[in-house]
């Protein structure tokens, strides 16, 4: 049993595993995965006035999917550019289900898509990687969305036990190397699941940092896998009006004043003047814990 009271299936071989079979939501190599669905039943949402479209109207034929022909990502991005989040959301389902998942760790950007996802296709995995250095809300937080509105979870664990980790490292590496802390902790994870996936949906936005400003709909990367922004347009105050008119809670630190959570020891309210994700990684060069640029794009 979880510690916070969800149901979880725990698999961690600690051996290499066979070569993954692509859709298959379970562990690739040896990386640690749980696989959680909340027992309740989804609690109905509020209703309250249309945010753009509702995700009933966007349906994947809404969007030309552009089969028996050569389509370029450039092209699918001039369809998507202003299309609803569940639109653009329902259109990548239709072309890579099943092998489509979101990685999310439970700010409201990842929420408001795992409640739209899970409306299309409540069998996607929402992957939540967790690195061991989680504040404990974001833990309780994470347990409740599951919970509330019946999300497929699943949880990536760095192969590294947290012991061993320590007595190699220190606990302390985040400071003196953080690079290599979200390497081994984050982005090793993600990298072992990865291949089992053709679609990859994230919570980024163009607003969020000046490191995003550009970020398209779609972006195709080295080894065939396709990265989808559904929210890459809105702003957080669009994320924040949606997750209250579907009366969805949010992270209780955001009522401290934080603004983007990742890891406790580098997260921190932000800076004066400063964007979004100024608080991470404060007085340190980094703005990226690696998730977001280990993979390098398609050569055109």
């Amino acid at each position: 049993m979880h510690r916070h009271g969800a149901k979880v299936d725990r698999v961690h071989t600690g051996k290499a595993a066979a070569a993954p079979t692509p859709g298959r939501a379970a562990g690739v190599d040896d990386v640690g995965v749980h696989l959680s669905r909340a027992n309740s039943p989804v609690e109905p949402c509020q209703s309250g006035a249309p945010l753009r479209r509702e995700a009933s109207e966007c349906v994947a034929g809404a969007i030309p999917l552009c089969y028996g022909r050569s389509v370029s990502v450039a092209e699918w991005n001039r369809e998507l550019e202003h299309a609803p989040p569940e639109g653009i959301i329902a259109w990548a389902w239709e072309r890579f289900r099943p092998d489509v998942m979101l990685t999310c760790s439970f700010q409201h950007d990842g929420v408001v898509l795992a409640h739209m996802l899970h409306a299309i296709a409540p069998e996607a995995p929402i992957v939540f990687i967790n690195t061991g250095f989680h504040f404990p809300e974001t833990l309780a937080y994470r347990d409740e969305i599951v919970r509330r509105l019946g999300l497929r979870l699943v949880e990536l664990e760095p192969i590294m036990p947290r012991p061993e980790f320590a007595a190699r490292y220190g606990l302390d590496l985040y400071a003196r190397n953080p690079d290599l802390c979200c390497h081994i902790n984050k982005v090793e994870p993600l990298k072992r699941y990865l291949p089992s996936m053709r679609a990859w949906v994230n919570g980024r936005r163009r607003d969020q940092a000046s490191t995003r400003a550009a970020i398209p709909i779609v972006e195709e990367l080295q080894g065939g896998l396709y990265k989808v922004n559904p929210l890459a347009s809105w702003t957080s105050k669009d994320t924040f009006y949606y997750l209250e008119r579907h009366g969805i809670p949010t992270h209780p630190l955001f009522e401290q004043g934080y603004t983007s959570i990742g890891c406790a020891p580098c997260t921190r309210p932000p800076l004066a003047g400063g964007d979004e994700r100024s608080g991470r990684w404060a007085g340190q060069a980094k703005t990226e814990c690696g998730l977001h640029t280990f993979l390098e794009p398609k050569a055109t």
